[in-house]
């Protein structure tokens, strides 16, 4: 069975992280493509020939020849378009965030649920290499009991770009907490556990912005695990990608996926080389200076809409548990209420 896919959403997200990868995945086809912008639609004809471009959302829903959406749009549009593909019957894929807020998130899923639809949010970071070689030496013992996960992903973004990213309405859910935040939120949270305790710094460092671009998340995890986390687009000079401290040994990371990068560059993720870090970037792992290199698994965005297809073929759990990108939310809702703890952040 071939699914056929409709991606609504031609900017950066959709044009570089998900029509690439849906065209390459065997098992799905990618059959329109949605965007109202004349320059987005000649791009995407020229690169999706097989695909309709379409200027609205509402022809995908009337048509009803697709059977999955994935929803790369401004944040504020991620819950009236996931509502739409649902009531139309089609299963739906939609980018971090799931909504603007918990509360939108949660009655999402709820629709979902009630329809017996398939739901998940594309959490592709939880793909990239360096955060699978950690989940695998842990999962294997060879860090001992983690005490400190520190995370981070810096930028050098000096001037502003206009968007809705910039925009503060709380409906935009824009700044670096929603953006980039999410991602190192959600990894934190998939490698250990409900939180108990938040605390923020959201800076706005640059002239004349009006959303956070400087951000320090601390976590404290039910585990015991403490996750800190930055996000910056003023780093002039990047830190470490991971720093992991366990009883048995300390696992360190720089450098950052080479995913997004090719990506954003045009390349499409079938080429035989697809994700495989240099060997000059891989992490150490270790005790003192008797430091071992550990070599970076491959990184595979690819595999979240494998496993897409097989939630939708053979009934598997979704990639992303919708109630995980809640829990990512209740957190974020938590940094911006000054770091206060926020009891629905401790559920599972």
């Amino acid at each position: 069975m071939t699914i056929r896919v409709a991606l609504l959403g031609y900017g950066l997200g959709g044009r570089s992280f998900h029509a690439p990868i849906i065209a390459v995945t065997p098992g799905l086809e990618l059959r329109a493509i949605v965007t109202s912008d004349p320059e987005r639609q000649t791009a995407a004809r020229a690169e999706h020939p097989g695909a309709r471009v379409l200027g609205a959302a509402d022809e995908v829903f009337k048509a009803a020849d697709v059977d999955l959406v994935v929803i790369s749009t401004p944040n504020r549009t991620h819950m009236p378009l996931a509502l739409a593909a649902l009531d139309a019957g089609l299963g739906v894929v939609v980018d971090k965030p799931l909504a603007p807020t918990s509360r939108e998130a949660r009655q999402l899923v709820e629709e979902a649920s009630r329809r017996n639809l398939f739901l998940t949010v594309y959490q592709n970071r939880r793909w990239d290499g360096d955060f699978l070689t950690l989940r695998k030496l842990i999962a294997a013992g060879q860090l001992g009991d983690v005490y400190r996960f520190e995370s981070r992903l810096d930028r050098w973004r000096p001037t502003p770009k206009e968007g809705w990213r910039e925009l503060s309405a709380p409906e935009e859910a824009g700044g670096l907490l929603f953006d980039l935040g999410s991602h190192l939120i959600d990894q934190a949270y998939h490698l250990f556990g409900p939180v108990i305790d938040v605390y923020a710094e959201l800076d706005r460092r640059r002239n004349g912005v009006q959303v956070d671009d400087d951000t320090f998340v601390a976590l404290k995890h039910v585990s015991g695990v403490r996750s800190h986390l930055w996000v910056s687009v003023v780093a002039a000079q990047n830190g470490l990608r991971f720093r992991v401290l366990g009883s048995r040994a300390a696992y360190t990371k720089s450098g950052t996926d080479v995913q997004e990068a090719a990506l954003r560059s045009g390349e499409r993720p079938d080429r035989q080389d697809w994700g495989v870090d240099p060997s000059d970037q891989w992490g150490l792992i270790g005790v003192g200076d008797n430091l071992t290199a550990v070599p970076t698994e491959r990184g595979s965005y690819p595999g979240f809409y494998a496993a897409v297809i097989r939630s939708l073929r053979d009934g598997a759990p979704p990639p992303v548990a919708p109630s995980d990108a809640i829990a990512t939310l209740e957190i974020i809702e938590s940094c911006i209420g000054s770091g206060t703890r926020d009891k629905a952040a401790d559920r599972q």
